[in-house]
């Protein structure tokens, strides 16, 4: 009775451990002996799928590490690449800025060397580099009372660069200059010359006046009223007339 349960005990723990089928491949009900026969059996072979199972586990396991290595590796160049490339557009765009610098720097000094377009009291001209500076520096000397060595810079100026836009005022300062010497006549030939040469230019009225001063200074009242009727006359409505007119009020 005893060796009866046994099996039904056996044979149901097999058949909820999924292994009865197999027991039940052999025909016939089984004895004690065949029972544990049976168990260890198929004990051995569930340990031996236990343990190909744990194997393919661990292989896994090892594959899904090496894989998360491999990625995390590749992630590491990424980020490596990118650095190289955020490096390189910086010195591409360092590089880009240095080259234009440097060709606005050499233009800017070639352009010293090459005549420039300049508009001078509404005159356009080409200026040769240096005039400017030369001429600056002629009319600070007048304005500063040094009125010899203004006349010697404008004369200078005058026959080094006798196509300058500036060569109308040079003109005018020079007589100017002459005058505050009180050389006379030598202002009225400059003044002269420099409304005959550039009748169009806003300085006549101012070198008119100019000459009527020296005519005046030099005793040539006569010469002096018709100069000053002339501006009058020639440029009604401007500050050259009104200054002429009132000049003339004061003239006996």
């Amino acid at each position: 009775m005893k060796a009866r349960v046994s099996k039904l005990v056996l044979l149901a723990a097999m058949s909820c451990a999924g292994l009865l089928p197999a027991v039940q491949a052999r025909a016939g009900v089984f004895d004690d002996d065949e029972a544990r026969r049976a168990i260890v059996t198929m004990r051995d072979q569930f340990n031996g799928f236990q343990a190909t199972a744990s194997q393919r586990i661990d292989q896994n396991s090892r594959a899904q590490l090496d894989m998360q290595n491999q990625l995390e590796g590749l992630r590491q160049e990424v980020a490596r690449l990118r650095g190289q490339n955020e490096m390189l557009q910086n010195e591409v765009t360092t590089l880009q800025k240095q080259q234009k610098d440097y060709y606005a720097d050499l233009d800017a000094r070639l352009k010293k060397f090459e005549p420039q377009q300049v508009t001078v009291d509404g005159r356009e001209g080409l200026s040769q580099p240096g005039e400017k500076t030369e001429y600056d520096a002629a009319l600070k000397q007048f304005q500063t009372g040094d009125f010899k060595g203004a006349g010697s810079v404008f004369s200078a100026f005058i026959k080094k660069y006798p196509q300058s836009p500036y060569v109308p005022l040079a003109q005018y300062w020079l007589g100017n200059s002459l005058y505050a010497q009180r050389d006379y006549r030598g202002s009225i030939s400059v003044l002269q010359n420099m409304v005959q040469t550039y009748p169009d230019h806003p300085k006549v009225p101012d070198a008119l006046i100019a000459i009527a001063n020296d005519q005046m200074e030099s005793g040539q009242k006569p010469a002096a009223r018709k100069t000053l009727e002339q501006v009058v006359a020639k440029y009604p409505g401007t500050e050259g007339a009104q200054a002429a007119s009132n000049r003339l009020k004061t003239l006996k």
